[in-house]
C-alpha cells in the first residue's frame, strides 16, 4: 500500500473493484437513491455554497445545477436494470447456431476531473453515470469553488466510504499527481488546452477518455427567425451562470435584413431580465458573478480590445467581478474576442448576407461543442445541419439539449469526444463486451475448416455471394 495519499486512495479502490464491480442493478440503484435523497435535503447547502463562490441566485442553483443531476439519478433508476442486460444482437446466417450479446461491464476504477463553472452538477452528473456502470471513482472538483468542493466533500462522506467514491481537493499539481495513476477510464470537463494535457497522460497508460471540452458555439439566425422568441433564449443562454457556461451561445450569426431588429430585441430582452438601468442590473441578484479576479481582467482585456461597437452595457466593477451582459456590433472577426472563448457575458453580434455566408463562417473554424439555428423554415435548418459539425444544439433553442438525459452530449474534434448522459454516460463508463455463445455442437463455420478441399472452397464461394 502506497504511503502517498493520493495514490493509497488509488490501490484501496483498485482492492474493492471487483466487489463493486459485482453489485447488482437494486444495489447500485440504492447507492443512487441515496444520492437523490442526500441532494433533496441539503438543496439550500448547495444554494448557499454557490452563492458563496458565485453570488448565483437560488433559482438558477436549483435550475441548472440540481434539477439535471436529479434527472439523471431519475433516469437511471428507471432504466439501470435494462442497460445493466446483455443487449441481444443480430447473428449473421454465417454464424448459425450461435447466439450474440454485448455485455457492459464497469471499467473499473474512474477518475472525474471537474469544472469551476457548474462544480455540482459536472460532478455528480458523470458520478451518476460511473456509479450506474458499477465503478469506483475518484473526484477532482475546481479549486476555484472552495464553498462547493466543501459542500461536496461533505455530502459524498455521508454517503458512499472512500474506498468507492473520494474526492481529491487541490490545485493543479493535485490533478498531475491524480493523472500519473493507471485509472481505468478518465473523464474531463475543461478546456482543449487543459483536454490535451489529460488525454497525454491518459496515453502513458492507454486509459479510455471522455473529453468535454469547449468553443465558440455560434448561434444562426435567419431572416425568418422569430425575433421576440430568439432574442429570449439566445440571451437567456448567453447570461446563464454570468455567460460562464461550456455550451453558451459565444456569438450571433445574423441574416443583415434582420440585424438591426434581433439587436432592438435583445436590449429589451436584457432590461426586462436584470433591469431597466445600469445601477439595477448591476444590483440584480439574478446575474452571477465571474469566478475570480484573472477571469474578469480576461474578459475586461477582450472587452476593450474589441473595438468594437458597444449596443448595450459594457459596465465593469473589478471589486465584485460583475460585467454587465454587453452586446457587440460591428465586430472584427479578426478581433480577440472572436478568437477565444469568451466564457463571460459578452455577445459579439454579425452580419452575413445568408446562411451560406453563416455556414461558411462556422465552418472555417474549429468545430464548435454546439451550434443553434432559429428559423421557420425546416428544410433550411436541416440543410444548415447537414452541412455543419458540432457537438450538439439546438433548433430555436439554446442550451437546453446539454440537460436533455436521452440526449448523448460531448464535442467533437476541438471540443471533445465521448458522449455523456443516460445510456450514454453509462456506456462510456462501461466496457461493450461482444460475446458470440455457441447453443450447438454444430455451426456452419465448421464446414469452412482445413483441408481447404473443393467443398470447402465452394463453400467459402457461396458465403462470399449470398452471406
Amino acid at each position: 500500500m502506497s504511503t502517498n495519499p493520493v495514490a493509497s486512495i488509488f490501490d484501496r479502490q483498485q482492492a474493492v473493484r471487483g466487489r463493486v464491480a459485482a453489485t447488482t442493478a437494486d444495489q447500485r440503484k440504492a447507492k443512487l437513491r441515496a444520492l437523490l435523497k442526500a441532494l433533496m435535503a441539503h438543496r439550500s447547502e448547495a444554494q448557499a455554497a454557490l452563492a458563496a463562490d458565485f453570488r448565483k441566485a437560488p433559482e438558477e442553483v436549483d435550475l441548472t445545477e440540481l434539477y439535471p443531476v436529479i434527472s439523471e439519478i431519475k433516469d437511471a433508476l428507471r432504466h439501470l436494470p435494462r442497460w445493466m442486460k446483455p443487449w441481444k444482437v443480430p447473428t449473421p446466417i454465417g454464424f448459425f447456431g450461435s447466439a450474440s450479446a454485448i455485455l457492459y461491464e464497469p471499467r473499473g476504477v474512474v477518475l472525474i476531473i471537474s469544472p469551476w463553472n457548474y462544480p455540482i452538477y459536472l460532478t455528480l452528473g458523470p458520478l451518476v453515470s460511473a456509479l450506474a456502470a458499477g465503478n469506483c471513482a475518484v473526484i477532482k472538483p475546481s479549486e476555484f469553488t472552495p464553498h462547493t468542493t466543501a459542500f461536496l466533500r461533505k455530502l459524498l462522506a455521508g454517503l458512499f466510504p472512500e474506498d468507492e467514491v473520494a474526492l481529491v481537493e487541490g490545485d493543479a499539481d493535485a490533478a498531475k499527481a491524480l493523472l500519473a495513476l493507471p485509472f481505468d477510464h478518465i473523464f474531463f470537463t475543461g478546456s482543449p488546452a487543459v483536454g490535451k494535457v489529460v488525454m497525454k497522460a491518459a496515453a502513458e497508460h492507454l486509459a479510455s477518455v471522455t473529453l468535454e471540452l469547449g468553443g465558440k458555439s455560434p448561434v444562426l439566425v435567419d431572416a425568418d427567425a422569430n425575433l421576440k422568441e430568439a432574442a429570449r433564449k439566445i440571451a437567456w443562454g448567453k447570461c446563464l451562470n454570468g455567460g460562464q457556461t461550456c455550451v453558451a451561445p459565444d456569438y450571433v450569426l445574423v441574416h443583415e435584413k434582420v440585424h438591426d431588429a434581433l439587436v432592438a430585441e435583445l436590449k429589451q430582452v436584457l432590461l426586462a431580465f436584470y433591469g431597466p438601468d445600469a445601477a439595477t442590473r448591476k444590483a440584480s441578484p439574478d446575474l452571477a458573478r465571474l469566478i475570480h479576479d484573472r477571469h474578469f481582467e480576461r474578459l475586461r482585456a477582450l472587452l476593450e480590445g474589441s473595438g468594437a461597437t458597444v449596443a448595450f452595457g459594457g459596465e465593469m466593477d473589478a471589486a465584485t467581478r460583475y460585467l454587465s451582459p454587453t452586446l457587440l456590433t460591428d465586430v472584427d472577426p479578426a478581433s480577440a474576442v472572436m478568437q477565444e472563448e469568451i466564457f463571460g457575458p459578452l455577445l459579439p453580434i454579425l452580419k452575413v448576407p445568408d446562411m451560406d455566408a453563416a455556414v461558411a463562417f462556422v465552418n472555417a473554424r474549429p468545430k464548435p461543442l454546439a451550434l443553434y439555428v432559429f428559423s421557420e423554415d425546416s428544410q433550411r435548418t436541416k440543410a444548415i445541419l447537414a452541412r455543419t459539425s458540432a457537438g450538439g444544439g439546438c433548433i430555436n433553442d439554446t442550451v437546453l439539449h446539454f440537460a436533455h438525459t436521452g440526449l448523448p452530449t460531448g464535442g467533437v474534434n476541438t471540443s471533445g469526444f465521448g458522449k455523456a448522459h443516460g445510456v450514454h454516460g453509462f456506456q462510456a463508463f462501461s466496457n461493450a463486451r461482444g460475446i458470440l455463445r455457441q447453443r450447438t455442437r454444430f455451426s456452419a463455420i465448421q464446414l469452412m475448416y482445413p483441408p481447404y478441399t473443393g467443398f470447402v472452397r465452394r463453400m467459402i464461394d457461396l458465403t462470399l455471394k449470398y452471406f
